[in-house]
């Protein structure tokens, strides 16, 4: 039998705020409880309670100001990248319950970053990015090994760049794209489109050619674009 160890109170208290907010019992610009009554209401410390408001406030969830109340932030507009991972964790129905339009503005920041990582990665290490397409071949055809095949991709394309500006970001991604991207991948055209991109890919590799390296994954990634929208 698999042991869970037990959450630890601040990560405890952290979670059920954050629940509390994206249910809508504490919607933003809405205030948190004195400090005294929330810790009582979750059942933990004042301290342990500091902790987790000081995480929260860090990620872009809660406004703390000595002396005044907490106030609940619009975490769209002035959350950070720790929002996305959260909101995987935390939505009852996972990225479908996010807002229609959420998952195509994702896919259009990556549209906006891909091409860019993936120039400078075939121009910095274009054997490291041949020798992990080799493996395209081997690919089984299932929703769960395309997605995590196409994260780790990804992944290695942005520290393969040399810049780990890309990697940071691209790392806010992570929770929510692989809970999202079985479902992309469970359809047969994507998976196709999907496999000609990474043996385009692979080829413009081989070549050392990073501007076609660039051009290739700016297709592919309209393309996923237009294939989630249908």
């Amino acid at each position: 039998m698999n042991w869970i160890p037990p959450q630890r109170p601040a990560a405890y208290a952290e979670y059920s705020l954050v629940e509390a907010i994206l249910s809508g019992k504490f919607p933003p610009g809405s205030m948190l409880p004195a400090e005294r009554d929330l810790a009582a209401q979750l059942g933990v410390t004042r301290p342990t309670l500091r902790e987790a408001l000081q995480r929260l406030e860090r990620d872009g969830w809660l406004d703390i100001q000595h002396g005044k109340t907490t106030q609940v932030k619009d975490y769209w507009k002035q959350g950070g990248l720790n929002v996305l991972s959260a909101l995987a964790r935390h939505l009852p129905d996972g990225w479908q319950a996010l807002p229609p339009t959420f998952i195509i503005h994702l896919l259009e920041v990556r549209l906006a970053l891909a091409p860019a990582y993936t120039r400078l990665a075939v121009e910095q290490n274009p054997q490291s990015i041949g020798g992990y397409l080799s493996g395209t071949t081997a690919l089984q055809e299932t929703g769960e090994a395309y997605a995590v095949y196409d994260w780790k991709l990804h992944h290695l394309l942005t520290t393969a760049s040399g810049n780990p500006i890309f990697t940071l970001i691209l790392n806010g991604f992570e929770a929510i794209y692989l809970s999202m991207a079985p479902r992309y991948f469970s359809r047969q055209t994507a998976r196709y489109a999907s496999r000609n991109f990474y043996l385009a890919l692979a080829d413009a590799a081989g070549r050392q050619d990073p501007q076609a390296a660039e051009t290739i994954t700016r297709l592919a990634m309209q393309e996923s674009i237009r294939l989630w929208q249908d």
